[in-house]
């Protein structure tokens, strides 16, 4: 090769270079495919072009270009490296190991090349081989000492000081692309999503082939509603990795929380056809057929589930959840000899202790089943964080600011569009009912429980210099902003639709947010789904949550949060008079007709009579009602609080003044001495 020649080739590999550093893979693979016509036996530019095509899932071609590197220059540590990811990929593991062992051979000090056989020995089931390479790792960088202090600080819950001694290797080293994935990981713990995302964007910018950091990526995007790109980054982890079990079974998690039933229960058998015995798959596989109505392969997966993992309390309180579901006597005393081993974690224990509430209340042994309840509430209670009188003042702040004169001010402000549906309240209240009839309306499509409203309100309270928080945020807040968050709301919410006109958001907790959403919404409907305040606590109650609610676990500080929400609620009424329709649970078990017609009317739609069997309507039901709702009426749980009226009488006292403004057809307590 003449002269004129070699600096072509070093040309066109800098010219490669910048691209792959762009994130231009494709066009990196072009030039490398022209240089490689001229000078098919070139192993720096094969090495490139096998990693340009790694970027963009061309595995097979990936592996060919970089095994003819390897060959062709075997002194070349990074060549092996990449051919060890690629091999990995393609799930030839024994070869993937052999050659990034030949790797650090050549490269002892290689840290990329540590790092993916660490990840490969995991894959493996190499743990303790997996730790030894990592602690290798560190040894070899003070950064990665740092790393490790950090990650030990962060699981100490000591967050603030993990971010700092992050910062200070950014400082010094900004595209150091370990520290910019821990900083994410740190972001995520603080709730700090959209911080979260901007630091691991810039990890998967800089190394596109950081498969953990995609992974993580993925839950900030999801904290944020992202769905769709959240499906998009942890998709892309998993083709660099993808035998990972354990993201397979994320990615079904995060599929079903975006309402892809069907995508997510194919995502879980791809886990469990990797690894069969994989426990918290089976578990989401049950989760997801119990979504989709299939109840009895739902039990069958539970059931694998607990085979796995008898231990796991989360697989008994899926069995008992799902309401029609009887336990053996042998379950029963299981669940009762777990409870006394003293070997489960607290999450188990009070998955257990609610379990057997559950049963305890099927036999009509309502004392036991309260106790059960009363114990499963105390240990969650410690786990969460909640002050009912920090609610309450919240509440003040929102009458506070959101009065008539807010509202006559900014009357021209808001995004016109009519779409949303919000059914507010507390959980265990009738909104499922309610939005199974309004989605059984040809013009209605049924969501979930959409976080996007109360997401949009916390972006009004980001980069402000007076740490205004919302409400106050909103004072000063144009009517070009607000109808920018309104459009947002709408954009954010349109991948759960199905093109209908309109749709439901069934987030109870929105009821706070009723007059921002009128701010950005001007002409979105509210409907308040109102049940029994005894039925509605102690249903809410009993129920443990997969994730929020975190006033449900204590009787006293959910009769303080049930008198802030009739406050808020009243005080709706009061400022935008007509804006909420309140629909009683115990009208609507009595009489859905007539119910129903109130609501369609309310949201502006005409009268169809297929309403009325909503219990016909295919669609995925998420909520604790599921079953109820495909069932023609459910009425067994009107005044159920009169079983457990002698247990309840601390929050009767606290929840007196609400009681005596009862309407007069729903049946009042007696008040305790």
């Amino acid at each position: 090769m003449n002269t004129s020649e070699a600096d072509r080739i070093r040309d066109t590999f800098d010219k490669i270079v910048g691209c792959l550093q762009q994130g231009q893979a494709a066009r990196a693979e072009s030039l490398a495919g022209e240089a490689l016509q001229d000078h098919p036996q070139e192993p720096n530019i094969l090495r490139l072009s096998g990693i340009a095509l790694i970027r963009q899932g061309k595995f097979q071609e990936a592996a060919k270009h970089l095994a003819a590197s390897v060959k062709i220059s075997p002194e070349v540590a990074s060549g092996h490296e990449q051919y060890g990811l690629v091999l990995a990929v393609l799930n030839r593991l024994d070869e993937a190991e052999k050659s990034l062992r030949t790797a650090l051979t050549l490269d002892p000090d290689s840290q990329g090349a540590l790092s993916k056989l660490s990840r490969l020995q995991a894959m493996q089931g190499k743990a303790e081989e997996s730790k030894n390479t990592q602690e290798r790792m560190m040894q070899l960088s003070p950064e990665w000492q740092k790393m490790r202090e950090a990650m030990k600080l962060q699981a100490d819950d000591k967050h603030d000081e993990a971010r700092r001694l992050v910062k200070k290797v950014l400082r010094e080293s900004p595209d150091n692309v370990n520290a910019l994935n821990v900083m994410g990981g740190i972001c995520l713990a603080q709730e700090a999503f959209n911080d979260a995302e901007a630091f691991l964007r810039q990890a998967v910018a800089l190394a596109p082939d950081f498969a953990v950091a995609w992974s993580v990526l993925s839950i900030s995007l999801k904290e944020q509603g992202k769905f769709e790109e959240a499906v998009e980054a942890l998709e892309k982890a998993l083709s660099l990795e993808p035998r990972n079990v354990d993201w397979h079974s994320n990615l079904g998690n995060l599929l079903l929380a975006w309402g892809k039933e069907e995508r997510a229960l194919a995502s879980f058998e791809r886990a469990l056809a990797l690894k069969p015995d994989h426990a918290s798959a089976l578990l989401s596989k049950g989760h997801v057929l119990k979504t989709m109505g299939d109840l009895d392969s739902a039990i069958g997966a539970y059931r694998a589930s607990a085979k796995v993992r008898p231990d796991l309390g989360e697989i008994y309180w899926s069995l008992a959840n799902l309401k029609t579901f009887r336990f053996k006597p042998d379950e029963v005393e299981f669940m009762r000899a777990q409870l006394e081993s003293g070997k489960l974690t607290d999450d188990s224990r009070l998955n257990f202790c609610y379990s057997l509430g559950k049963h305890f209340e099927d036999r009509k042994d309502y004392a036991t089943a309260f106790e059960y309840y009363t114990q499963g509430g105390a240990i969650k209670r410690k786990l969460v964080k909640f002050d009912p009188v920090e609610f309450g003042a919240q509440a003040d702040k929102i009458i506070e600011v959101f009065t008539p004169a807010f509202f006559e001010e900014r009357a021209t402000f808001g995004y016109s569009d009519p779409a949303p549906i919000f059914i507010v309240g507390l959980p265990r209240s009738g909104s499922t009912l309610i939005e199974q009839i309004l989605c059984s309306h040809s013009q209605v499509d049924g969501t979930a429980e959409l976080a996007d409203l109360m997401t949009l309100a916390h972006q009004t309270t980001l980069n402000r210099f007076d740490n205004r928080r919302f409400p106050e945020s909103l004072l000063d807040i144009n009517a070009d902003n607000i109808e920018h968050l309104g459009k947002q709301y709408i954009e954010r919410t349109s991948h759960h639709r199905q093109g209908a006109p309109c749709f439901t958001d069934k987030m109870p907790n929105n009821f706070p947010y009723i007059g921002f959403l009128h701010l950005l919404l001007p002409n979105a409907k509210v409907i308040d789904a109102r049940r029994h305040p005894l039925d509605s606590c102690f249903g809410t109650f009993k129920q443990l949550f997969a994730k929020g609610q975190p006033f449900s676990y204590d009787l006293f500080d959910l009769g303080l949060y049930y008198k802030s929400y009739i406050r808020l609620m009243e005080h709706w009424d009061r400022v935008l008079p007509g804006k909420v329709l309140r629909v009683q649970y115990e009208d609507n078990v009595a009489d859905i007709e007539t119910q129903a017609r109130r609501m369609i009317d309310h949201c502006g739609l005409e009268w169809e009579g297929q309403v009325l069997r909503f219990y016909e309507t295919e669609r995925a039901v998420k909520t604790a009602s599921s079953e109820q709702v495909r069932q023609p009426i459910y009425s067994q749980s009107v005044n159920s609080w009169k079983r457990y009226e002698t247990e309840l009488a601390e929050l009767i006292l606290v929840l007196e003044e609400v009681l005596e403004k009862l309407p007069e057809h729903l049946e009042r307590p007696k008040i305790p001495a």
